[in-house]
């Protein structure tokens, strides 16, 4: 059979990709200039914590996954805690994005625990010769 060309994937350029930085920014400005008092500040925290998080798992070597699962399993606990504190509230829209972050946060934290094992099961001494979890 003869092989299939792949197209390799088409690199944004430059000029457009500090448009879309541009106009992020200037979102990011018109939201916090129009928004109440202390969305601004939640939001740059929220903001912030993305990019930082982003460069800080993107540059972890694969060897070392696991323990990153680990935080994020932390930080899912986190996540479920508030939103479990928030459940409560008299406001039913809060009480249904509450309970969305629980459910969605339950999940991230399952998974981790199920690729946190899998992966350590891989290193588990004759575990991989049997082809099995013991």
């Amino acid at each position: 059979a003869a092989p299939v060309e792949v197209a390799p994937p088409k690199k944004m350029s430059t000029a457009r990709r500090v448009g879309l930085i541009v106009v992020g920014i200037a979102a990011l400005f018109v939201v916090n200039a129009f928004a109440p008092a202390p969305l601004p500040q939640h939001f740059t925290v929220l903001v912030l914590s993305v990019v930082i998080g982003f460069f800080v798992i993107g540059k972890v070597h694969h060897a070392l996954h696991t323990p990153l699962m680990s935080v994020t399993n932390a930080i899912s606990g986190v996540i479920v805690v508030g939103a479990m504190l928030q459940i409560t509230s008299p406001l039913p829209i809060v009480q249904v994005l509450a309970a969305i972050a629980v459910l969605l946060a339950s999940i991230n934290i399952f998974g981790g625990f199920a690729v946190t094992r899998r992966m350590l099961a891989m290193f588990t001494l004759g575990n991989s010769a049997k082809g099995g979890r013991k």
